[in-house]
């Protein structure tokens, strides 16, 4: 149980550290954040789904921009949407610009709604979906022990990033092609030089990302 609000975590975060560890301390840690093309993308399908409103569809009640919280994980957050099923289940579903992420960053965002959502409305929560834009198509997800525990192991592993004064080293691969923080973050010229050093000297223990 989280005492301080100052403790909570972004569920954004989440999706953030399990897609790439530097990305997220860069965002979170030192406040850079930078837009390119796929950002706007995002941001235009997130138009959509941004604005606090709800509405009945075929006997479905929808839930836009909803918050979420959860004391017990010290998460907060904004659902994209939650559908309201016939039986009263919550259905969070988030909507993704592109296509599925690697390192299953997008399916730890969206179950850590569904914990959130779990512990708001005292009832489980045991599927959602993510919408990708550009498929135009859902992606079912099931909140099954090996999501959960995934989600389990990030809180704590972005507890501790958080916690740290340097940040982690760049990845420098194909997460990297499609990141907007590409400029600040230099993964490619922070590994060259990483790599030159220990060829110059390969007894020197080199740290390219502090």
């Amino acid at each position: 149980m989280v005492q301080s609000p100052d403790d909570y975590l972004m569920i954004s975060a989440l999706q953030h550290l399990a897609f790439c560890p530097r990305q997220c301390a860069l965002i979170h840690i030192e406040q850079v954040w930078e837009e390119n093309l796929y950002t706007l993308r995002g941001q235009r399908v997130h138009d959509k789904v941004d604005t606090p409103e709800h509405e009945l569809i075929e006997g479905i009640r929808v839930e836009r921009a909803m918050p979420l919280w959860s004391h017990q994980w010290g998460l907060t957050g904004i659902a994209d949407v939650v559908e309201f099923l016939a039986d009263g289940t919550p259905y969070p579903v988030e909507y993704k610009a592109g296509s599925k992420k690697a390192r299953d960053a997008d399916n730890i965002q969206l179950c850590a709604q569904a914990l959130c959502l779990e512990e708001m409305l005292d009832r489980p929560v045991p599927r959602g979906a993510i919408f990708h834009h550009r498929s135009r198509r859902r992606r079912e997800v099931t909140f099954d022990e090996g999501v959960r525990s995934q989600v389990r192991a990030t809180i704590l592993q972005l507890r501790e990033l958080l916690a740290q004064t340097t940040l982690p080293p760049p990845v420098a691969d194909a997460r990297c092609r499609d990141c907007s923080l590409v400029d600040a973050c230099m993964p490619h010229a922070l590994k060259a030089f990483a790599e030159s050093a220990r060829r110059n000297n390969p007894f020197a223990v080199t740290h390219p990302a502090e």
